[in-house]
């Protein structure tokens, strides 16, 4: 087999760019193209039948899933995943053994990725490596269950890539396409929508309280009413929160099982 097809795909013009300068020099490995989004990337696999597909799982239009459903799992070239905080995308990864690098990732993880990849292509395992896309996509396409709901999240800090267990967790605020996880004394940045992240939280534990703020249930102190069936929400820390309109049902929810 002489060099291995790379296609590279994903949203962001810098990690491309970044991808492009790790596999340049590499005798292995020849770069056949670009994607910026999922639906560009269907036709690119189709037309230029990679052997390796560097694929962001986070796009517009289609997401890496929808990639791998488009062009079906068996004729999938290699995979390897791209994720920034993806947290059940990384459970499913590791899951199925199929290789992934968390951004920002280092030149020798990378190493590690395309040399794994390399391998399993020269030795022509497509059978095993179809198998295993089939199930990593079949369990993305099912809503989680108790068992499958968060139990850590994988967050940044400077250069450190830190584990955060949910319980410990004392809220959550929505920062755009980020949410602000508190923690006790310390917050972190994870770049997931706040909608998304809710539906993967344990709703016996999370709870919504306003379009922006999700609250550990275990860390309320107490609940003061305010107008128009809001309330301010006092966590055991002295945070104070305010519950939105839209939301009171919860809160009545909570109050309804407390009482």
């Amino acid at each position: 087999m002489g060099q291995i097809r790379v296609l590279i795909v994903d949203d962001e013009p810098l990690a491309r760019r970044g991808i492009r300068l790790e596999l340049e020099g590499d005798p292995d490995v020849s770069v056949v193209g670009e994607c910026a989004d999922g639906r560009a990337a269907v036709t690119a696999i189709r037309e230029l039948t990679p052997d390796l597909v560097f694929l962001d799982q986070q796009m517009p239009k289609l997401d890496g899933f929808g990639v791998i459903s488009a062009i079906g799992p068996e004729a999938m070239p290699a995979v390897i995943f791209v994720t920034a905080y993806d947290q059940y995308a990384l459970q499913a990864f590791e899951t199925h053994a199929v290789d992934y690098l968390l951004k920002p990732f280092s030149s020798d993880r990378f190493r590690r990725a395309l040399s794994h990849a390399v391998l399993q292509i020269r030795r022509a395992n497509f059978e095993s490596l179809g198998q295993k896309l089939s199930a990593l996509v079949g369990d993305a396409s099912r809503p989680p269950t108790r068992a499958q709901h968060l139990t850590r999240l994988v967050v940044r800090s400077g250069e450190q890539v830190l584990i955060v267990r949910a319980e410990d967790v004392d809220w959550i605020e929505s920062a755009d396409n980020y949410v602000q996880l508190h923690v006790g004394a310390e917050t972190s940045l994870l770049r997931e929508p706040l909608g998304r992240l809710e539906s993967r939280l344990d709703p016996a534990m999370f709870m919504r309280i306003h379009r922006r703020t999700i609250v550990n249930i275990n860390r309320i102190e107490r609940l003061h009413p305010f107008f128009h069936g809001t309330y301010e929400v006092v966590l055991r820390d002295g945070a104070r929160l305010t519950s939105g309109r839209a939301y009171r049902r919860n809160i009545q929810a909570l109050l309804d099982n407390t009482l």
